[in-house]
């Protein structure tokens, strides 16, 4: 029996995504793209994060270039592939849960993509960034002239693309690419528990913020700064509204909330 190409489990308010083609490197064909899609388009009411990982060395080596081939797709048939992978990964962006990327070895083309539309990325030491899409001929149809262009800016993705650069995890960091960098053999805590523990971290916000923060702020970039303004004071508005607002903030008055200050 085929086993699924995509995993789902919990862990309390913590839903779990895992890729499960590590014998291709997690390379994504239409039927992967379909599960995830299907997962992010129906995440239970209870789950207040979602950890993104995959098994194997590798996060995702891009499209699934074999089927590519095999298809021969045409230009129209190919722009369909396309839009099915924008409304998957806008659905991974935009649908109101934080998303924790754990990455390890190769986060190469499509999966670069994959990965840019999570809101923290955490990244294994042994991870490497790459858009090798010049040196085989074809382009990005994942998002990544959007999602990763703002992370890195575009010049450097145009340099990335036209040269086939790979960037190691820390030079990814730099960029933007990870947030975190875990180094096993320095003493640092594991990638998939960092991952863990951020979004339990994250699952305990109160549940209002993390949908305006995970939804206005990419939006609100894309707005002139008079209506950016504008909009994050109705969010801020609606956020007021939320029914747990008065306790939290009581916490703080009260001196029962943490304090900011930075942990050494």
């Amino acid at each position: 029996m085929t086993e699924p190409l995509v995993l789902t489990s919990e862990q309390g308010p913590i839903g779990i995504l895992t890729l499960n083609m590590a014998h291709k490197r997690n390379a994504l064909n239409e039927e992967a793209i379909a599960a995830i899609d299907a997962y992010f388009s129906a995440v239970p009411a209870h789950i207040r994060a979602i950890v993104l990982m995959a098994r194997g060395e590798h996060f995702c080596a891009g499209l699934d270039l074999k089927e590519h081939h095999a298809k021969a797709r045409s230009g129209v048939e190919f722009m369909h592939v396309c839009q099915g992978w924008h409304r998957a990964f806008d659905k991974i962006q935009h649908g109101g849960i934080p998303v924790i990327a754990c990455l390890q070895g190769a986060v190469v083309g499509g999966g670069l993509e994959l990965a840019s539309a999570a809101h923290v990325r955490v990244a294994d030491s042994s991870t490497f960034f790459a858009l090798p899409e010049g040196t085989r001929g074809i382009f990005t149809g994942g998002g990544a002239t959007v999602r990763t262009a703002r992370i890195i800016s575009a010049p450097r993705m145009v340099e990335m693309m036209l040269t086939g650069r790979v960037l190691d995890a820390q030079e990814g960091r730099q960029l933007g690419l990870a947030h975190y960098v875990c180094d096993t053999a320095q003493g640092d805590t594991p990638a998939p528990a960092l991952a863990l523990q951020l979004a339990e971290k994250i699952a305990g916000n109160a549940p209002l913020s993390n949908y305006a923060i995970v939804s206005a702020i990419s939006r609100i970039a894309d707005m002139s700064a008079t209506d950016g303004l504008f909009t994050e004071g109705l969010v801020m508005a609606m956020i007021q509204q939320g029914h747990d607002v008065q306790q939290r903030l009581g916490d703080f008055v009260h001196k029962k909330a943490h304090k900011v200050q930075l942990q050494r």
